[in-house]
């Protein structure tokens, strides 16, 4: 059984990648030429070379493949070019999908986001039926992924293709080596970079239990269904006091209005715009912060046995790998 997986170099993916070799799967990645593999070292797994946008690569990569795991994604709440983005996360999805359905794959797991669901106003945890809509995404990524997602279901659906739909929350632990807009909270955290917080909220979830719940989508899911694969909701607030006591190091926090954000996050933004370096605030991630972005994984727990375990764990593992890597030095 042999499983082709996308984005193994990155933080979700190399999990994902893990988890399907200890459950036995030969695994092939498809690698980009220029991609750090620092998270593919000493794992047996097959190398393919190949991009998303390079559209050939991608038939060669699953050529001989028995299952699709489709974890790759350009996660960046800023871009300065927004059309790679769009590349990448729709047409390059467009793509591979075609392709594997072409060569006749047994299962496909296409990993979304719950950045394509609904939000409850009443801040109460949303699921896989809460409304959404493109026009009520906020910033580049989110649209990116909402689109992606309504192109794969069409597909699926069309060509009756044996895919399920994944949507993970905000993965925390070891192994993010770049590190993601969300591992960049705790890291920022161990480095005293957070001196004020904004009334928000995540869902957190360790990117292992994540990971684990892409292989019972794989065992378990149904065509065509989409599932949730989340944690523990916590407010910001709450997340930066659990990293503080991991830590050690009790701080006290100012807590500034989403209304007065808007303008350093835009100053940022300009500046981002000369170092071409990702600001630490972006204007859609200070908008998206206006609600508490929580969610439920009842469906993924009732339907595929998904369990995960609590944030605290996650955190503490972030904390650990970052400390042990050299991170906060």
């Amino acid at each position: 059984m042999k499983s082709l997986v996308t984005g193994a170099t990155g933080f979700l993916g190399s999990a994902v990648m893990r988890c399907l070799l200890t459950a036995g799967h030969e695994v092939r990645v498809l690698v980009r030429p220029d991609s750090n593999r620092r998270n593919l070292e000493s794992f047996p797994v097959e190398i393919a070379t190949g991009d998303l946008r390079d559209h050939r690569s991608l038939k060669d990569a699953i050529r001989g493949c028995d299952n699709l795991f489709h974890v790759a994604a350009d996660y960046r709440l800023w871009v300065p070019d927004p059309e790679t983005m769009h590349e990448i996360n729709v047409t390059g999805t467009q793509a591979l999908i075609i392709a594997a359905a072409e060569a006749g794959l047994k299962r496909i797991v296409y990993t979304s986001s719950v950045a394509t669901l609904g939000l409850n106003q009443d801040g109460s945890p949303a699921n896989e039926e809460t409304p959404s809509s493109y026009a009520t995404t906020t910033g580049f990524y989110k649209r990116s992924k909402y689109q992606a997602e309504q192109m794969v279901k069409q597909l699926t659906d069309d060509h009756h293709l044996p895919l399920v739909i994944v949507n993970p929350s905000t993965p925390i632990g070891p192994g993010d080596i770049r590190p993601t807009p969300t591992g960049r909270i705790v890291l920022d955290t161990l480095m005293g970079r957070m001196p004020a917080y904004v009334n928000t909220g995540l869902n957190i979830a360790h990117v292992n239990d994540i990971a684990y719940g892409h292989l019972l989508a794989y065992l378990h899911g149904k065509p065509g269904e989409r599932y949730i694969l989340g944690g523990d909701n916590m407010t910001l607030l709450q997340i930066l006091q659990t990293i503080d006591e991991i830590n050690g190091i009790p701080k006290n926090r100012i807590n500034i209005p989403i209304c007065l954000m808007l303008p350093i996050a835009w100053f940022m933004e300009k500046i981002a715009t000369f170092t071409y370096t990702e600001p630490r605030a972006t204007l859609d991630s200070i908008r998206m912060a206006r609600k508490l972005m929580f969610f439920s994984s009842e469906k993924a727990h009732r339907e595929l046995g998904y369990q995960y375990r609590p944030a605290t764990e996650a955190l503490k593992d972030a904390v650990k790998w970052f400390k042990e890597n050299g991170y906060c030095n």
